[in-house]
């Protein structure tokens, strides 16, 4: 027998957290954090983090455990993940596995691969300079030279991942794109019910330009300003994050504080279309678009119940 799951995903700014709380509430349920930031300790405000009164009591996982120095990838998350999910199961609760960040879900749905060739710390070093001097454009076509799939699926900003892009074709010889689209062929060990949340799209980027200006309002200049006095700078993976980086300028007089939070937003409305862009592309997918609810979260919630209980997972 397959153990249940539920899965909440989506765009940012689209409600999971609230809907999730709910859903938890009603089915004994815990929340696994499927999120790249709000793992983060300090990192309250630009990560969305649910607060401990909004989790109303709900058990929730891989939030608030991480100092900032910490590097946090897929594999640490996958590893994070199955330890949080077998304590749930331990204390005979329904797992929630709750974020924007469809990578990971892929990944420990599907139980992903992370084997790879030797450590080449050498190619590292040499493409961390390559991209120091030429830039990320120059680092993205590099990586669409020896994997146009790849290339087209990662963003240039995403320096990280192209990195590690390049890299797994140097140590395999195989275009990790192959690599992952021979992982999405396999099947996953728990019984699932794959949601994905959104709005059109209007609504969804005024939501999230509400939600930036909500995040000044509340502090995001002094919180990332606390970070940096803590001595936690661009270096850190951390600080990459949305909002961060852009409000790290303005500490250093690299840019205006009006200029920032305009990028904040554009950038934010750009990191939702291509979240979508990736949902879009998985397998065995149920979209919850909330105009077709007329916006109603009881008709949300039990449209996801309903959903649940053909799986036989509730």
């Amino acid at each position: 027998m397959k153990k249940p799951l539920v899965i909440l995903a989506g765009p940012t700014a689209t409600g999971k957290t609230k809907y999730s709380v709910m859903f938890a509430k009603r089915h004994e349920g815990s929340v696994i954090s499927a999120d790249s930031m709000q793992v983060y300790k300090y990192m309250d405000i630009g990560s969305a983090k649910i607060s401990r009164s909004e989790m109303e009591d709900i058990p929730h996982y891989l939030v608030d455990v991480l100092e900032p120095s910490a590097e946090f990838h897929v594999a640490s998350f996958c590893e994070m993940a199955k330890n949080a999910i077998n304590d749930i199961y331990a204390h005979k609760r329904l797992p929630l596995l709750v974020g924007g960040t469809g990578f990971y879900i892929r990944a420990f749905l599907y139980g992903a691969d992370f084997s790879k060739g030797d450590e080449n710390p050498a190619l590292r070093e040499e493409l961390e300079g390559f991209v120091r001097e030429k830039g990320a454009h120059a680092l993205h076509e590099r990586l669409r030279a020896i994997d146009a799939i790849s290339a087209e699926r990662i963003h240039e900003n995403n320096i990280k991942r192209v990195i590690r892009a390049i890299e797994f074709y140097e140590e395999t010889g195989t275009p990790i794109s192959a690599h992952n689209d021979r992982e999405a062929e396999k099947d996953s060990e728990f019984a699932f019910c794959y949601f994905v949340l959104t709005d059109d799209r209007d609504k969804l980027y005024a939501a999230i330009d509400r939600r930036v200006d909500r995040m000044m309002e509340e502090g995001l200049l002094e919180e990332v300003k606390a970070l940096y006095e803590m001595g936690y700078n661009r270096d850190y993976v951390s600080m990459q994050g949305l909002g961060y980086k852009e409000l790290l300028d303005v500490l250093e007089g690299k840019d205006s504080l009006d200029h920032a939070i305009y990028t904040i937003k554009r950038d934010t409305r750009h990191f939702a279309k291509r979240q979508l862009t990736w949902f879009k592309r998985e397998k065995e997918v149920v979209w919850i678009h909330k105009k077709d609810f007329h916006y109603d979260n009881e008709a949300i919630l039990r449209f996801m119940e309903d959903e649940c209980k053909k799986r036989e997972l509730i």
